[in-house]
Formats: C-alpha cells, structure tokens, sequence
C-alpha cells in the first residue's frame, strides 16, 4: 500500500561534508573552465588547498578527476614554469590527500634546481615557493635568512593596515598562512602583528567585504588569537544565504566562487561547520549575497571633507563622524566599534590627521 512506501535515500544527494567536497572538487576539475589554463589551475590549487590543510578526508575516488592532470604534471612544469607554484602546490595538496603519488620530492628539487625561486620579484611570492618546497624537505632559498623577517616587519606596521589597501591586507593574511604553514606552527608574531589583523579586519568589515574578512579572521586563528565574534557571527550568517546554480553553456564563469570557498574554509577553522550547501550538477555558479553597501566610502569622504578639522582621538570624532552617516553606515560602524578593543588605536591611524598637517 502506498502509505507504507519507505523512500530510499537519492544516490546522488550528498549527505556528508565529504560528499560535498568530493562533489567541488568534481565540478572544479571538470565543469567551470577549460582543463589547465590559469584560472583552471587557480580555482583547483585553492580548493584542494584548503581541503589539504583543514584535513579533509575525501570519499574513495574522489581524486580521480585530477588522475589525468597529475600523470603528466612533470610536462606541464616543464612548459610551464611561469605556473610553477600553482603547479607544484596541487601536486603536493594531491598527493597529501591520498591520491597515491610520490612525484612531489622530485618537482621541489626541480623548482629549486631551477632557481624559480630566487627569479620571484617579491618576498612573499619567495615564502611561498619555499613553504611549498619545504613540505619536501627542500629550500629553494635557503641562502635568504632574513626572508622571514622581512615579512614580519612589513606586517608588524600596523599603521599601513588602517587605511584601505587591499592588497597590503591580502599580503599581510598569506604571510600568516605560510609562516604558520596554515596553522601548523606558531608564525611567531608579535602583538604589532596582531593589531595589523585587527586594523584590517575592521576596514573589511567596514566595507562589508566577506572574502576578505573571511582570510582575516583565518589568518587570525593561525596567528594564536581569536576573531571578534561580531565578524564571525557575520561571516556564518552570510555563508548561508549563497546560491549554488548550475548554468548551460560553456566558457569561464565569471561569480563569487572564491568568497564562498573562503567562508567555508573560515567556519571550519572556527569550528562552524562548513560545506554545508548541495553542489549542483554541471557548470555551477556561485552567487554571493549582495549585502548593503558597507559604510566605508561614506566614512571616508566625511573624514576627507573635515581637512583640518580631523583629529585622531576617536572619542572627540565619534558623535560628529556618526551624525554625518546615514543611518544603515552608522549600524555598521557602531558594530565595528563594539567588535574589537583596538578600534580607537585603528581610528587614530585611519583619521590621517597628523599626515594632514604634515602635508601643509
């Protein structure tokens, strides 16, 4: 009889974080962008990154999609060197995810051997050539002692994080990631450091930019220390409200694939939870919540428009930075004073006063 009908389980649903993620990888690998350009090999390092360094432990066969790719990684490497850290990072994050593979060793040495290394323009594009390599037990610039410190000194200048950049806030989250070989040793950061996350994690959340705070709050937990709750809370809420479509036709996708990717990786490393959406069959999209526009523009003309009359002192500042927002830029900002005890020290470099006066 039909009410005693017991519906089975759907094969395909995925009913398990792993499921999921084994679901990504598939529609990373084969469905978004054509097999080995760029942005191919940058949307598959990224997420089998971060299942590599959260531990992810994948369904059996999971990694097959990427059996091709990695059986003739060596003549991709060897045309393509220019895509060397790309390269070298998903043979590695393959290999550590149990695909069964053993050419790691050989391709670090390779890079080193090269000198694609020392042929890299900037510090932190060096520290992650070296962190790459040395998870085989090579340095590829093991003449460069003082390459650590130098990171460290750019991110201990806290006052550069109190003024939009983000690039400099970028920078400064992936020098905790590879110090911290993404939170597997202590970074060994001060707490000029930790004042630099916070200066930027408030201008990201200022501005409302979720993949941004989502690689600060990560970057945080990395560096020993625990993010605002507010941000967190944001993060987690945001998440949630993605919408994960499969689209027709062919071509690179142009969505939020990223933000989303770093959301989840966030509520892992906090503990939340994490790939927690359904991942559609075919060319999926990534649409990301489209949140009220952040006050952070509209803060910033009002700062420029009162010229001399700025000060650094937040709490002379705050009522008549507060009458001068609309009403939607003061929640924000309320919120982003009430989320970390180093806001006054933030505002104080982000007010610009003293660089005013020198300026006349």
């Amino acid at each position: 009889m039909m009410g005693d009908v017991v519906p089975l389980d759907v094969p395909f649903r995925q009913n398990s974080m792993a499921a999921r993620q084994a679901a990504m990888l598939d529609r990373f690998a084969q469905e978004r962008r054509r097999d080995g350009d760029v942005f191919w090999l940058k949307e598959n390092a990224e997420a089998l990154n971060v299942l590599e360094s959260t531990g992810a432990v994948l369904p059996e066969g999971a990694l097959d999609v990427h059996r091709g790719f990695y059986d003739e990684i060596e003549r991709r490497m060897g045309f393509f060197p220019q895509y060397y850290r790309f390269l070298l990072g998903l043979c590695l994050d393959l290999e550590d995810l149990g695909n069964g593979g053993q050419k790691g060793s050989k391709l670090a040495q390779w890079v080193a051997d090269q000198g694609l290394a020392r042929a890299e323009l900037s510090d932190l594009q060096r520290a992650e050539a070296r962190r790459l390599c040395l998870r085989r037990g090579i340095d590829p610039v093991a003449e460069d002692a003082g390459l650590n410190d130098r990171l460290r000194g750019f991110a201990r200048r806290s006052k550069t994080f109190a003024l939009p950049n983000k690039k400099a806030a970028y920078e400064l989250t992936h020098i905790v990631f590879y110090l911290s070989e993404y939170g597997r040793r202590d970074p060994e950061v001060g707490r000029a450091f930790i004042d630099s996350l916070h200066f930027a994690g408030t201008l990201a959340f200022l501005e409302l930019n979720l993949d941004l705070l989502a690689e600060i709050c990560i970057a945080l937990r990395f560096a020993g220390a625990t993010p605002p709750e507010t941000w967190e809370r944001w993060l987690r809420d945001q998440s949630g409200l993605f919408r994960l479509e499969a689209v027709p036709g062919v071509g690179a996708p142009q969505d939020d694939y990223h933000p989303w990717l770093v959301a989840n990786w966030a509520m892992i490393v906090s503990g939340q939870g994490g790939f927690a959406q359904q991942i559609p069959e075919g060319r999926v999209m990534f649409r990301q919540p489209v949140p009220s526009a952040g006050p952070l523009r509209e803060l910033s003309d009002c700062m420029y428009q009162m010229d001399g009359a700025r000060s650094a002192d937040w709490h002379k500042m705050r009522d008549r930075v507060q009458e001068a927002l609309s009403d939607d830029a003061r929640r924000v900002l309320m919120a982003a004073e009430a989320a970390t005890d180093r806001f006054e020290d933030f505002f104080a470099g982000f007010a610009r006063a003293e660089l005013h006066r020198a300026a006349q």
